[in-house]
């Protein structure tokens, strides 16, 4: 299979992964806030296991769209593009499991870096994604990154016993290039 390029950004790294990203996954817990952003039950567990660290480095690497994230010299997460050649669309996906590096901006330079390779090197015509209506950091981001709103799915997420919205999103080609 062949693996994704990386992508270089002002201050983050797109790549495949590397020998000490395991070290690096296990180095940070399971934060409560990020597993509620992911829609996750915050109670559910705090520890990794040498078995999470295993499956979240061997599904990327599988993965023909999936890159780890590293900044600073470590991994920090990871992001991903689900591709529907057939309608020449793609889901996005962006994760960073290190609270440490929330806030900076960050996840609008990893977005823009995938949006891209989306349109430029896949010529795909659009992109979209599904956040939970809480996840206001995201939103702020994907609407940085030029994803527009296109409506509510109502109550789509139970999350620890509580219906919550998700908010589709979108951006279409013409729109990244008119940027």
């Amino acid at each position: 299979m062949e693996q994704p390029p990386e992508l270089r950004g002002e201050r983050v790294l797109l790549r495949q992964p590397a020998e000490q990203d395991h070290t690096d996954y296990m180095r940070v817990d399971f934060d409560p806030e990020m597993l509620h952003m992911y829609g996750e039950d915050r109670h559910r567990r705090l520890l990794k296991t040498e078995a999470d660290a295993t499956a979240f480095l061997e599904a990327i690497s599988r993965h023909p769209h999936e890159w780890c994230v590293e900044y600073e010299g470590r991994l920090i997460g990871q992001a991903r593009l689900t591709v529907r050649w057939e309608d020449e669309k793609a889901r996005f996906a962006i994760g960073l499991f290190d609270p440490s590096v929330w806030g900076q901006g960050l996840g609008t330079e990893i977005t823009k870096l995938v949006l891209g390779y989306a349109f430029e090197t896949l010529r795909l015509h659009r992109v979209e994604l599904k956040v939970l209506a809480y996840n206001t950091r995201a939103i702020r981001c994907y609407e940085k990154s030029g994803f527009i709103k296109e409506g509510i799915e109502r109550e789509g997420a139970l999350v620890e016993g509580t219906f919550h919205d998700d908010i589709r999103m979108s951006i279409l080609r013409k729109e990244f290039e008119d940027r």
